[in-house]
C-alpha cells in the first residue's frame, strides 16, 4: 500500500490554512474564507472573477481514537495545499488554464460547484451509454451537438 503524502505532519491545520492564503494571494486571489463543521471543511476563494470551493471530509471521533483523527485532519489539509499549490503552479508554467485545472470546483450562479452538476452526469452517461445534457437549466441541447 502506498503512503499516504504527509502522513505523519506536525504541522498544525491552522499553519497549513495560513500557507494556502499565502499561495492563493501570491498567485492573485483576491478572497478567501475557510469554516468547518461536524465531518468537513471547505475552504474558498476568487481568482480572476472565478469563485472557487473545496470541500474537505474530516474524520470525526465516531470512527477513530482523538490522536489519529487530529493526525489525519492535519494530513488532509497538507494534501490540500499540496493540491493547490501544484494547480497554481500549473497554471503560472502555461501548462493548464486557470479553468482547467480547477474546473470540478469552480462555483457557479446557483452556488454548486462545475463537479456537483457534472459528476452525475458523467456517471449515468457511462452507465447509460447517452451523453449529458450540457450546464445550465437542464435544456436539452446534447453535449455532442455543440461544436
Amino acid at each position: 500500500m502506498t503512503r499516504r503524502y504527509a502522513a505523519t505532519t506536525s504541522v498544525p491545520v491552522e499553519r497549513t490554512k495560513q500557507e494556502i492564503e499565502r499561495a492563493l494571494m501570491n498567485y492573485g486571489a483576491d478572497q478567501f474564507i475557510s469554516g468547518w463543521e461536524h465531518g468537513r471543511a471547505m475552504l474558498g476563494f476568487r481568482v480572476k472573477d472565478r469563485q472557487v470551493r473545496f470541500e474537505l471530509t474530516l474524520p470525526t471521533a465516531d470512527s477513530r481514537r482523538q490522536i489519529k483523527i487530529d493526525q489525519e485532519t492535519r494530513q488532509r489539509w497538507r494534501a490540500l495545499l499540496l493540491v493547490i499549490k501544484a494547480k497554481l503552479e500549473a497554471v503560472a508554467s502555461d501548462i493548464a488554464t486557470f479553468e482547467q485545472e480547477f474546473l470540478a470546483h469552480i462555483v457557479l450562479p446557483n452556488n454548486r460547484t462545475v463537479g456537483d452538476m457534472l459528476i452525475p452526469q458523467i456517471s449515468n452517461a457511462y452507465k447509460t451509454g447517452k451523453m449529458p445534457k450540457l450546464l445550465g437549466d437542464g435544456g436539452a441541447v446534447d453535449a455532442e451537438v455543440v461544436k
